[in-house]
């Protein structure tokens, strides 16, 4: 069995506009503290539909994105049901393939899964969503002279590979994990936005 899943990704962190583990270099701060979600609009994994489900992280990467080592909380919308969760769980951990294995092999350690609510907006390139009490985000993209979004394209990194990224910046960005060591409250800095579809 595997998995076909087509949604959007919204993403925020601690480093400065362009957030550099993009493009593989070190992050601005030595370490990154980001908060991404994936919303998946359809698909299903192991044959269960897990549309209108999100996942979110809260996750700490210690240096270079691509060493690896990172320590993450996730996070399933409170709309999942356990076959979903279980489902959603064994893809994006690595167990199915594809390209979500790939970014499950940077992990060193899940700190926590937890069923929460998550509010996942996006309209006219503008996001927000919410992540319990644990994250709170607003963002925006960088538009270019047309007035699309600028796109980022053939990046080294990606947390959507194969798919274009749009960037932006995270008008507010609250993140508050205990489990983490985080307490970040931040304007103005990285964001990321897409589309993505992942099969295995």
């Amino acid at each position: 069995m595997g998995y076909r899943l087509s949604g959007k990704l919204l993403e925020v962190c601690t480093c400065e506009v362009l957030c550099p583990c993009w493009i593989g270099e070190d992050p601005d701060r030595g370490t990154c503290d980001a908060s991404l979600a994936y919303h998946f609009e359809s698909g299903d994994v192991d044959g269960v539909d897990v549309s209108g489900v999100t996942v979110a992280y809260a996750t700490h990467i210690p240096g270079n994105v691509l060493a690896g080592n990172w320590r993450l909380c996730v996070y399933i919308s409170d709309n999942a049901t356990d076959e979903q969760q279980t489902a959603l769980l064994a893809a994006v951990t690595g167990e199915r393939g594809g390209p979500l294995a790939d970014l499950a092999q940077l992990v060193g350690e899940v700190v926590s899964v937890e069923r929460v609510p998550i509010r996942f907006d996006v309209s006219e390139g503008r996001g927000t969503y919410r992540v319990g009490d644990v994250v709170d985000a607003d963002i925006e993209p960088y538009r270019g002279p047309s007035g699309e979004p600028t796109q980022l394209v053939e990046s080294v990194f990606s947390t959507i590979p194969g798919s274009p990224a749009f960037v932006g910046k995270a008008l507010t960005f609250r993140m508050r994990s205990p489990r983490l060591g985080l307490d970040v409250d931040l304007r103005d800095h990285n964001a990321i936005q897409g589309d993505f579809h992942f099969e295995a």
